[in-house]
């Protein structure tokens, strides 16, 4: 790396293998050669607290993060001008077109993005759609000399998709569409990729065991079976009533139909829970409806939007609209519509109820805690509580 001049560069190495030491040595190393003063890392939330400790434990270097009481402490007022070592949070920041546009302005030596995959853009058809961190990252790119890309999973599997990551270093060489037999994405030398297995001890010996990849195959029984078939024909009926509607409606109602049957494939409890609670969500809203209404008449409908690319969420942003949708949003138009959906409903939530286990757990456990609760958690949850032992729950 330190050899680049200048540095436009996506450390990929395996997690766990030392990206953030890598990084922090690079940012002493530039510091010492006078090569870079004004230093940014912008990072997920949850992470800029380790971002500053680390590298001020390990490298004596203090960063700041940025935040409100922070702007209002500095003595211009704009801690991007004001502060040479700064730590930014990505959300806050790509949401922001005012402290976007001031972090953009106010030069910087070097710009490390950790988490780089959630700089997300793609191609739909001949459409390309970029999502507001790939903006920002655009943006932030064209006003610094040294720009590294710190990530785990650079490659999601869509060629096009990593040429578009690719463009954030170098938008020249990485234009365009790709299209497969014309391009050849050839970055060997912009990344580093280290796998864990490649990593040794001074001794030469592996620092980490080999990994081994199976495929287990699941025999479903046949109320498993049962169960998939009924809600995916439920689900395929419902979207092509979604097909009809116009707008934000079509796109809330399919989100949350493919969210549905995601949780089918999670677990027997996931999707009991979502089907029992979606169920009761519509009849609170028919008996609603047959209150304030007569007759046939359209439903009306406030949903909330669904973004554009889901990496504009963060992970428990993404959890709260998923649930919000997969129990209000329905393709239903008309009172009949609804009341015809809701015995769907409630005989798939028999068919769900009807697969649940009771929870078996090792001997010599009492208590158990969990970070959060949902579906995906919620039977265990209850079946321990059944079982006298100690359950807490909470949020990350």
């Amino acid at each position: 790396m330190l050899p680049r001049q200048p540095l436009r560069f996506v450390l990929a190495d395996d997690p766990g293998a030392g990206k953030t030491i890598m990084a922090g040595l690079y940012i002493r190393e530039l510091i010492m050669r006078a090569d870079a003063r004004r230093i940014v890392i912008v990072a997920p939330g949850s992470l800029v607290e380790q971002w500053r400790e680390e590298l001020f434990e390990k490298f004596g270097l203090e960063f700041r993060v940025f935040t409100r009481d922070l702007e209002a402490a500095t003595p211009s007022g704009n801690p991007f001008e004001d502060i040479d070592h700064l730590i930014v949070r990505l959300d806050q920041m790509a949401r922001n077109e005012e402290l976007q546009d001031k972090l953009c302005a106010a030069g910087w030596d070097l710009v490390v993005f950790d988490e780089a995959h959630k700089l997300a853009a793609h191609f739909f058809g001949n459409k390309m759609q970029k999502t507001g961190r790939f903006k920002l990252a655009e943006k932030l790119g064209e006003q610094t000399r040294h720009l590294l890309l710190m990530t785990a999973t650079p490659h999601n599997g869509k060629e096009e998709d990593f040429q578009l990551f690719l463009s954030l270093l170098d938008s020249d060489r990485f234009y365009g569409k790709f299209r497969d037999g014309v391009h050849k994405v050839d970055c060997s030398d912009l990344i580093r990729r280290m796998v864990k297995e490649k990593l040794v001890k001074f001794d030469g010996t592996p620092l980490f065991p080999e990994r081994k990849a199976y495929t287990l195959n699941y025999q479903l029984s046949d109320l498993e079976a049962a169960l998939y078939e009924a809600v995916t024909d439920y689900v395929k009926t419902e979207m092509g009533k979604a097909d009809h509607l116009d707008g934000k409606r079509k796109g809330s109602v399919g989100f949350a139909l493919t969210s549905l049957q995601r949780r089918l494939a999670s677990s027997p409890e996931a999707i009991f829970q979502s089907l029992k609670r979606r169920k009761e969500r519509l009849e609170r809203r028919l008996r609603e409806e047959q209150i304030g209404t007569r007759g046939q008449q359209l439903l009306a409908e406030t949903l909330i939007d669904v973004p554009e690319d889901e990496d504009d969420f963060s992970a428990e942003e993404q959890e709260t609209m998923e649930e919000t949708l997969v129990v209000q949003a329905t393709a239903s138009q008309t009172i009949a519509e609804l009341e015809g959906e809701i015995i769907i409903l409630q005989a798939l939530e028999q068919q769900a109820k009807a697969l649940l286990h009771p929870v078996r757990i090792a001997s010599g456990m009492n208590s158990l805690a969990f970070s959060r609760t949902n579906p995906k958690c919620a039977m265990l949850v209850g079946g321990c509580a059944k079982l006298s032992f100690s359950v807490s729950t909470g949020t990350r």
